[in-house]
């Protein structure tokens, strides 16, 4: 059917399991570090706001931490059933490190995601905030494992191959390999900036339909703020990711850039835009910029820039795709710079809470960073083909024995399920953003803070029926955000 065998399916399959996780996680990551800031000033400043801001975005990172979890479970399972050989093969590598994820991460997230989701009236101040910041490191600690297996999976070192199996001679080697450290930042800061994102997105949401308080303008203060100096900084980590994998997987920056063949000593131009044909051996409607390529990529302007011709059809990723998913990466990324530096000009004019354009802005821009964050895996997995370990074992040789028939009924189950649960899930987290933040109206502290009596913060019971609001708006909130 369509050309695919089960091979393709059992990518396709992976993919679609590991586009709907990685969303979660990296929300999590960010409303993580975001809630220890919010505990953290309430306490330094006892303005209850900040308390106020805590306990409205608990709870939506409560529900989104669950559906992280339970959707990362299955990605692990299918190591086993559709990718036994690659487990079989490099198993010793990925294994222990997923498991140091497990024993650090995942134990310290639970241990303490209790008491800061329900000890709120049952502990002290100190020990909540404790806790509170407990669970944003385990969300970093659980990034620098899982990035620390996948950067082994596209710069392999520290191993030796005996009986046709990865043995790891060196730790420090394996888990700081050449790729680790630039992936870890570009995908830990690509998390705060899709969270600033979510979050303005939603101060905006409700300044546009006229609910203007303190709390809703904080959220789109600090999420603008975070734009306007985290995106930039983006910018500059994904430059020197650029350069390490020019290093490592040229094959992988040729297909990125559409780059097929060299003209002499000419220095690379940069193609902003075309259609990589991968039959034709050619980039169609090329546009393209003289010099451009070699400066961003080598920072020079006669250095050249390799290109899919120098590697053997076999080898070569598929750059119709990488072309695009990366040209959608940076192109968002463009735009959130610009949404930062709008955001600073309109600050100072002292219009940030009250320029429609720019709230609309706001509000359309709430996915972009999620919608970065896929065109980058895309591109970064996708590109590391036809490799499944980059240089060591091909794709093709790390599937499980399965049949087109079998592929196909798992993929059709996973579709349906996934948006049937999950779809539910961020349904749920929507209509808790429609909401808002409870605002304290004109009261110090009312029963305030750890150690003093108040309803704990329970994830489930924030959405009751009795919201002064229709749920139509349940319905434009999810299409817009």
């Amino acid at each position: 059917m369509f050309g695919l065998e089960a091979l393709d399916l059992a990518r396709i399959q992976f993919a679609f399991t590991i586009s709907f996780h990685i969303l979660f996680p990296a929300i999590t990551i960010g409303l993580a570090s975001y809630l220890a800031v919010l505990e953290g000033l309430w306490l330094k400043t006892h303005n209850d706001t900040y308390r106020d801001l805590y306990h409205f975005w608990s709870k939506i990172f409560a529900v989104n931490f669950g559906m992280g979890v339970v959707s990362g479970l299955v990605m692990a399972y299918q190591f086993g059933t559709n990718w036994s050989r690659f487990s079989d093969f490099a198993g010793a590598v990925t294994g222990p490190l997923l498991t140091y994820e497990v024993l650090t991460a995942f134990f310290l997230e639970a241990g303490f995601l209790g008491v800061m989701l329900f000890g709120w009236n049952k502990v002290g101040r100190g020990l909540h905030f404790f806790s509170t910041v407990m669970v944003a490191v385990g969300t970093l600690i659980s990034t620098f494992w899982i990035l620390a297996s996948n950067s082994w999976m596209q710069t392999p070192q520290g191993f030796e191959i005996i009986n046709g199996q990865v043995i790891p001679t060196d730790w420090f080697a394996i888990i700081f390999n050449p790729s680790f450290p630039y992936r870890l930042m570009h995908m830990a800061t690509a998390a705060f900036v899709a969270t600033a994102f979510f979050v303005g997105s939603s101060a905006a949401w409700h300044l546009l339909r006229g609910k203007d308080n303190p709390a809703i303008r904080t959220m789109l203060s600090m999420a603008m703020w975070m734009a306007l100096i985290v995106a930039p900084i983006q910018a500059v980590i994904g430059d020197f990711h650029g350069l390490n994998t020019l290093k490592h997987q040229p094959a992988k920056i040729a297909a990125i850039e559409g780059h097929w063949e060299n003209k002499g000593d000419e220095a690379t131009p940069l193609i902003l835009f075309g259609w990589p044909d991968m039959k034709e051996e050619r980039t169609k409607f090329a546009v393209e910029i003289p010099y451009l390529g070699s400066l961003i990529l080598t920072h020079s302007l006669d250095k050249q820039v390799p290109a899919l011709k120098d590697f053997p059809p076999e080898d070569r990723p598929n750059s119709t795709i990488v072309f695009w998913s990366f040209r959608i990466m940076v192109g968002l990324g463009f735009l959130m710079i610009f949404t930062g530096l709008w955001s600073l000009w309109l600050r100072k004019r002292d219009t940030l809470y009250t320029s429609r354009p720019f709230l609309y802005l706001a509000l359309w821009m709430g996915p972009s960073g999620l919608i970065a964050i896929l065109a980058g895996w895309f591109t970064t997995e996708i590109g590391r083909q036809p490799w499944v370990v980059y240089g060591l074992m091909r794709t093709a040789d790390a599937s499980s024995n399965h049949s087109f028939a079998q592929m196909s009924i798992t993929l059709i189950m996973f579709v349906v399920v996934y948006f049937a649960l999950f779809g539910a899930g961020l349904g749920y987290m929507m209509r808790l953003v429609r909401k808002g933040p409870k605002i304290s109206e004109g009261q110090e502290t009312p029963d305030g803070g750890p150690g003093k009596k108040r309803t704990p913060a329970r994830p489930l019971s924030a959405a009751d029926d009795s919201s002064d609001a229709d749920h139509g708006d349940d319905v434009t909130l999810t299409k817009e955000i």
